[in-house]
């Protein structure tokens, strides 16, 4: 058994805290590469099931190579699909970008056993877990350039829970974004992004990626050793930062060609099949639909006293509701214990410890990425005049989209919310910004701990306590409060 210890921070002071999590052989080849680290029976088999659909899915995206749209625009998007989930960019060819991205869920984690317990997902090296659950990337390409707005005095745009895919390079945060997973160690941890240029360059895509981008995309030298490179999990050796030995003219090829890639991604999801606009909500908008008296209650709410509106904007004038105003917040959310990340201090057989600090880990949030601290993939550069904004924003983390906030493949399928999936139903989140601030300290094995008591924040730092804590919302307000947010999910109506 993999005990994970955890301490949960309270004031400064540590008390102890534990998850245990089942020891089993999965039947995935390279599941364990640890093999005294592993997950439950239902967890390896929601995973299969899982894998098993991505695999349909990527099957499918590849028929349709055989004749592909006359549109450049939807070649594009077919590319960035094809390669959204094919397997073959992680290092051991076991997980695609859609193992954490799924469109039942939303675009977001579909293992409802590891929602439900760990909150975060195992990388292509699948005894590495990473610091935060996935978010969904349906919506993610609308982000604005990430930048200072002096009159709101905030960060505002980019990417990631950390705001650390700017967008200001290839002035897009979702391209940007797409970038980091294939080079990030708990993720799909290849040692070089030169390895996801040299893997497409391998798959069935290839001629429609030359037809769009230019016969140059792939014409790299590769050395004779690549596969054997590429095949080594990251991060790659101190003194050998980019194992793929290319000539300068090559390795600058293959960094166009990785932009493209990218930018094909961000096509992809900015496309009507993942950005859709096809919510009940979208639909009552445009007078094709009428909430029940319930949910109209919860909208009322939601712009009103329970002051959701302030930071997931439901629109304005020439604004799309989008139900985020892009910009950073610590809501206090406690640790979550059950994140194998704060049990990663010690090095794997490559040698390769993920969370040094074990658990004593504090995710530091939008400060993190400015101080170029704890960051696990790094695709946009610091820009040095946001370094002074470090302190205002440490604990600070992207204003997620209520879009497709409850979308489910089955009712008792379990979602994780917050950056580290500390809550585990959408009603226990609302009651959190009800009583944050109301309701009691949890002690230890606290059996009421979300519902009359809380544990502490995990940061307190630049804590939100302006638009939330104390709302002073009734159950049946809180539940028509989920009632309006189970209005924003996708597919209630077809475009």
């Amino acid at each position: 058994m993999f005990l994970l210890t955890r301490s949960r921070r309270t004031n400064g002071r540590i008390a102890a805290a534990g998850i245990a999590i089942a020891a089993t052989v999965g039947s995935a080849a390279v599941w364990a590469q640890r093999p005294s680290v592993t997950l439950s029976p239902a967890a390896l088999k929601e995973i299969a099931e899982v894998e098993a659909e991505i695999n349909r899915i990527e099957a499918d995206t590849l028929e349709r190579l055989a004749a592909p749209p006359n549109n450049e625009v939807q070649q594009i998007e077919l590319l960035g699909k094809a390669m959204l989930y094919d397997k073959q960019l992680s290092v051991n060819r076991n997980e695609a970008c859609a193992f954490c991205h799924m469109p039942e869920i939303g675009f977001t984690g579909p293992v409802s056993e590891l929602n439900r317990t760990t909150g975060s997902y195992p990388g292509s090296v699948r005894t590495r877990f990473s610091n935060r659950k996935p978010q969904s990337h349906a919506y993610a390409p609308l982000s604005p350039v990430l930048h200072y707005n002096p009159g709101q005095g905030d960060l505002v745009g980019g990417n990631f829970w950390d705001m650390r895919a700017t967008g200001r390079r290839l002035g897009n945060p979702a391209a940007e974004q797409a970038e980091g997973p294939p080079t990030n160690p708990v993720e799909m941890g290849l040692a070089d992004f030169a390895c996801a240029v040299y893997r497409a360059s391998q798959r069935p895509y290839r001629t429609l990626f030359e037809g769009v981008w230019g016969a140059q995309a792939f014409a790299i030298q590769w050395p004779s050793d690549v596969e054997d490179v590429c095949s080594q999990p990251g991060p790659p050796p101190a003194n050998d930062p980019m194992p793929v030995h290319l000539t300068k003219l090559d390795r600058g090829r293959a960094a166009a060609t990785f932009d493209q890639m990218a930018q094909s991604i961000a096509n992809y999801e900015i496309s009507g099949e993942v950005t859709a606009f096809t919510s009940k909500f979208d639909a009552v908008m445009a007078n094709k639909a009428q909430f029940t008296p319930q949910e109209q209650v919860g909208y009322a709410l939601f712009r009103g006293k329970a002051k959701c509106n302030n930071c997931h904007r439901d629109g304005g004038p020439g604004e799309d509701p989008l139900f985020t105003d892009f910009t950073a917040s610590n809501i206090g959310t406690p640790a979550n214990p059950m994140l194998p990340y704060y049990a990663e201090q010690q090095p794997d057989e490559r040698g390769y410890a993920a969370n040094p600090t074990g658990a004593q880990y504090v995710d530091p949030g939008v400060g993190g990425f400015l101080t170029e601290r704890n960051l696990l993939s790094h695709p946009s550069a610091v820009d040095a005049r946001w370094r002074p904004l470090a302190a205002e924003n440490m604990g600070r983390v992207r204003v997620p989209t209520l879009r497709n906030v409850d979308k489910r493949p089955y009712p008792s399928f379990v979602k994780a919310y917050g950056h580290n999936g500390y809550f585990k139903s959408l009603k226990s989140v609302v009651h959190f910004y009800n009583t944050r601030d109301v309701l009691q300290r949890c002690g230890p094995k606290d059996l009421g701990e979300g519902t009359t008591c809380w544990p502490a924040p995990e940061s307190t730092d630049n804590m939100n306590t302006k638009f939330m804590g104390r709302l002073g919302l009734s159950d049946e307000e809180e539940n028509a409060l989920v009632s309006f947010l189970q209005t924003l999910t996708d597919r209630y109506f077809q475009r």
